[in-house]
């Protein structure tokens, strides 16, 4: 599966598991997706006929930013009066971008942290007293409307709409290019290269997540988006803004994907499931007991299929707390109790 970071960056989106970043010289024909028609929303969500969504996006396009950088441009949100937050594979290595605004002024911006775990970044801007959307902490639900404003390829303030089409989504073979791509919001609101950092609204205007990824057409997909929940936005942010770092679960475990290949050479009786193929000494991983060969089928009472499994499963997990963890091991069901540990990004 090929999924798209939606940044425009350098002559072409990178990332087998990619974002929504743009090359500023990219073609709108290189990453179109297809027109699709959204569901219609419920009736009691529905805004009035007459206005559609204009309301919303008038009330909320004045707080979506374009960040523009030397070889690519995305999206950004107001997160304070004076900062912005954005996708950190949007600012990449990056300590001084360009804002620019709804009005047409830009200024300066200042790249003040950034936390790979997650796909975030903080930017602090010259411009002040900047409009601040309000950020809906709880999880929007599938069917709910949705609404994605960003900068696809360089267009800004462009406006999408759809669903919210499901929650808590890991993507299939991400862990290999990124740790972000898990528990995600998926929404068929179009999203394409240069929305990454862009907001994905309710059908109130409030911003229930920011907008990472889409898996493309070519993959076979049609309008498969996904944004990182406001919930993670806010407690990741704080973190950056008040140390520059992030505190996040940490298990200590290195684990790679259980293919057929593997299973049959090595004899592994299970199907499913992350393999553990190191274990760091002294981790919490390894005073639970767990063991190299081992395979992963639960984590805090969640199914564990893959290594993104695991990684979404450790990410809605808390520092120090116990934990059940079930592997198998020469083909018995182990149960372990993992206390989970932290590590700094």
């Amino acid at each position: 599966m090929k999924l798209n970071r939606a940044l425009i960056a350098g002559a072409a989106v990178l990332l087998a598991v990619s974002g929504c970043a743009a090359p500023t010289t990219t073609e709108p024909e290189a990453e179109q997706q297809p027109t699709t028609t959204a569901p219609a929303p419920a009736p009691a969500a529905s805004p009035p006929s007459n206005t559609g969504f204009a309301d919303v996006v008038e009330r909320v396009s004045p707080s979506v930013v374009t960040v523009q950088l030397r070889d690519g441009v995305g999206s950004g949100v107001v997160l304070r009066p004076d900062v912005i937050v954005t996708n950190a594979h949007v600012v990449g290595n990056a300590r001084e971008v360009t804002i620019g605004y709804a009005d047409g002024v830009s200024s300066p911006g200042q790249v003040l942290a950034t936390d790979p775990v997650t796909d975030l970044a903080v930017v602090r801007t010259e411009r002040r007293n900047l409009p601040v959307p309000e950020y809906r902490d709880e999880l929007p639900r599938p069917g709910d409307v949705a609404i994605a404003i960003g900068s696809p390829l360089g267009f800004e303030n462009t406006v999408t709409a759809g669903v919210i089409s499901g929650l808590n989504r890991n993507i299939p073979g991400s862990a290999v290019e990124s740790s972000s791509l898990v528990d995600l919001i998926q929404t068929d609101a179009s999203i394409s290269p240069g929305n990454s950092g862009g907001a994905l609204l309710d059908v109130d205007g409030r911003v229930v997540g920011i907008n990472e990824a889409y898996i493309p057409p070519a993959a076979g997909a049609v309008s498969l988006g996904f944004a990182i929940p406001t919930s993670t936005v806010l407690a990741v942010t704080e973190q950056l803004l008040d140390g520059g770092r992030v505190t996040h679960p940490y298990l200590g475990v290195t684990t790679g994907s259980l293919t057929p290949a593997i299973r049959e050479r090595l004899g592994v009786r299970v199907s499913e499931g992350a393999l553990v193929r190191g274990v760091e000494p002294g981790s919490p991983a390894a005073t639970a007991g767990a063991r190299p060969g081992d395979v992963i089928v639960s984590l805090a009472e969640t199914p564990v299929e893959s290594v993104e499994d695991l990684l979404g499963a450790l990410r809605r997990t808390q520092p120090g707390q116990q934990q059940p963890m079930v592997v198998v091991r020469g083909g018995e069901r182990q149960n372990l109790t993992v206390r989970i540990g932290q590590r700094q990004s």
